[in-house]
């Protein structure tokens, strides 16, 4: 027999003396805790650590319910580490990713696609038990601690007010002076109501409403969060003075928003919808219920930026923190679009908490991206968060790179110009925009193509054409010698865009137009002429009529608002087109949420007057979700400079 070989075998028994099992067993436990030990310390190693743990196993530093963080505020913790003692109460692809898109495409090429403020009791901010145990006993927060994080929320929310130029909602809601403008506001508003209606009726609590099937729709986007066309729907709900839908909108945010998920989430549309959805309600109605989710559910963000350059990964598990990047993204990449569509709200997330942590975030991927070189002064659209330098050379101001341009002049904008570095950033890259991609038809049609390494594809996306009121919100800002260049450059694009719906059979613009082979502005591609409710033509009218007040924005306006309601209205909501360019439409059965929160927001406003949601205070999310110009030296009191009408 083979143990017979064995010191310290006995023939008949195979038994080992005490001494030697001991010491095997000692041997046999140090060999494992050092294998399994250098699994865990390989360089990137998230992706073996999902093979071996399990999708629900948390971060050992999550703590307690949002209860039980509201009560140790109250308490006086000034820090996350106080927080470390709370035990836990609970020991299809989404069609509009940013990355791929400012919001996703249905193609392969769009596979993409704060605590309490004090002063209050319990009872102010807390209903009762019954009607918020469903949603607050899951919902637990990633502690910041080891970033030397503070909690401590002294956000003033009525000097906050006072620092406003002007009330939000206008004087009178914006109501315009005009009749026909002001019918065709109430239009746009009984769109939303009938949006609205039909999602509480067939997907209350889903993401999305499938108004030909009359059923909800969650998708994989989000994590296992629900509630998307809920949160994204909250400030255009407000705005439009529907307070009825606005309340039963508040109320499910309050009682059964489950921050507590363990899915694989899109850490970019978490962050525009919920986030931004989060902090635009806040900042407009001053509950404080919005600032204690959107602070809970920014926290569990942060470990996506555990990365060694801090570009953080395109996909987070919201639960155990986990992050990764998308399998389509070229070698394991980030996507510009996504790592640059961050710092609107990171910001405020800074302003609510007084934890500088937001901030230090995004302000590191800044510093990345000064520090690398760019081809042209371009930004491709590929970026290593393991190495920190670009992977591909392809340029797009459509999908995978749109929102990081509009999120440079919006940063220098919230920041109430003081921002140089964003400014800076904007300009040199617009300057790079024109050199390289800018083009002219044989029409005479200005558009943006797209680059790759050197060879324009004479293509321009749907999503790039938002980049009409980019131009135009930042004409201003710039040398002034070419101010008035900028505001031809924006109306060019915008007429370019318009043409794309003009020249459609439904007069809806469809996913991408060319401009090559005979063609011009329009789709050559089947794959290219769906159109799935986008909202970005009609915020470039938006821009374009806010600063120009030229008519024709509004009556481009009202053609888009006469096709929807022709080609896209059904009886139980409204749905996208598969072809543009078809006289008997079909649908695609899917009423984004991004219809609510930006397509009929921004049709609102353009038949608004400017008064409502002013630009000299508000400036608008990807996801068209308002967000207030940060002034603060009048937040912290150095000197009330805007003694101005008292905000509503």
């Amino acid at each position: 027999m083979v143990f017979r070989k064995l010191p310290g075998v006995s023939a008949s028994g195979m038994g080992l003396r005490l001494s030697q099992k001991f010491v095997f067993l000692l041997f046999l436990s140090g060999l494992v805790t050092l294998c399994f030990g250098a699994l865990f310390f390989l360089p990137d190693s998230v992706r073996l650590k999902r093979i071996f743990l399990s999708k629900t196993e948390s971060q050992p530093v999550t703590v307690g319910s949002e209860n039980d963080v509201r009560e140790h505020l109250k308490k006086g913790a000034k820090d996350p580490e106080h927080l470390r003692g709370i035990t836990s109460a609970k020991g299809e692809t989404s069609t509009k990713l940013k990355a791929l898109s400012r919001k996703p495409s249905v193609t392969n090429e769009a596979k993409t696609d704060k605590k309490n403020a004090g002063g209050e009791t319990l009872e102010d901010v807390m209903p009762s038990r019954s009607k918020t145990e469903s949603a607050s006993k899951d919902e637990k927060v990633t502690s910041s601690s080891n970033q030397g994080a503070n909690t401590d929320t002294s956000f003033d929310y009525n000097k906050f007010k006072k620092c406003l130029l002007k009330p939000p909602l206008g004087i009178e809601h914006g109501k315009p002076s005009d009749p026909q403008t002001l019918q065709r506001r109430e239009k746009v508003k009984e769109m939303m109501k009938f949006a609205w209606d039909n999602y509480k009726s067939f997907a209350w609590g889903k993401n999305e409403l499938r108004p030909l099937t009359r059923n909800g729709h969650i998708g994989n986007m989000f994590g296992g969060l629900r509630g998307a066309s809920i949160v994204d729907s909250l400030d255009t709900l407000y705005i439009m003075g529907l307070m009825d839908e606005y309340n039963d909108a508040k109320e499910w945010v309050e009682t059964s928003l489950d921050l507590n998920s363990n899915g694989e989430a899109s850490l970019f549309e978490v962050n525009i919808r919920y986030v931004g959805g989060l902090l635009s309600a806040y900042y407009l109605t001053g509950e404080e219920m919005f600032k204690r989710k959107v602070m809970v559910l920014g926290e569990k963000l942060l470990p996506a930026f555990n990365t060694p350059t801090g570009i953080p990964r395109g996909v987070i598990n919201l639960g155990s923190g986990t992050s990764w990047s998308w399998g389509w993204a070229s070698a394991g990449s980030s996507i510009l679009a996504e790592f640059g569509t961050l710092h609107l709200e990171f910001v405020h997330l800074s302003e609510l908490s007084n934890n500088g942590i937001y901030t230090e975030k995004v302000m590191n991927i800044r510093k990345l991206l000064n520090k690398i070189e760019k081809p042209h002064g371009l930004y491709p659209n590929f970026l290593s968060p393991v190495s920190g330098n670009w992977v591909q050379h392809h340029v797009s101001i459509g999908g995978l790179g749109d929102s990081f341009y509009e999120y440079l002049i919006k940063s220098y904008l919230m920041s109430d110009k003081t921002d140089e570095e964003a400014k800076k950033m904007y300009y040199s890259a617009l300057e790079a925009i024109e050199a390289n991609l800018v083009q002219k038809s044989p029409g005479g049609l200005t558009y943006m193509a797209e680059w790759r390494g050197g060879i324009l594809d004479h293509k321009m996306g749907h999503l790039a054409c938002f980049s009409g009121g980019m131009v135009v919100i930042g004409a201003d800002d710039g040398a002034p010698e070419k101010r008035q260049h900028y505001l031809d450059l924006a109306a060019e694009i915008t007429h370019t865009c318009h043409e794309s719906y003009s020249r459609s059979a439904t007069k809806l613009g469809p996913e991408a137009f060319r401009f090559d082979g005979g063609a011009e502005a329009t789709a050559t591609r089947l794959s290219d002429r769906y159109y799935i409710l986008r909202p970005e033509v009609i915020e470039s009218y938006m821009y374009m009529w806010r600063l120009t007040h030229d008519p024709k924005y509004r009556e481009w306006g009202w053609e888009a608002v006469e096709a929807l309601e022709q080609h896209c209205r059904v009886e139980a909501g409204f749905s996208g087109i598969r072809d543009v360019y078809a006289q008997t439409v079909s649908h695609d059965n899917m009423q984004q949420s991004f219809f609510l929160s930006e397509t009929l927001k921004y049709l609102y406003l353009l038949f608004s007057d400017d008064d409502l949601l002013p630009l000299e205070d508000w400036v608008f999310n990807t996801e068209a979700h308002p967000l207030p110009v940060v002034r603060k030296s009048c937040l912290r009191g150095e000197g009330g400079t805007h003694d101005k009408t008292t905000s509503k």
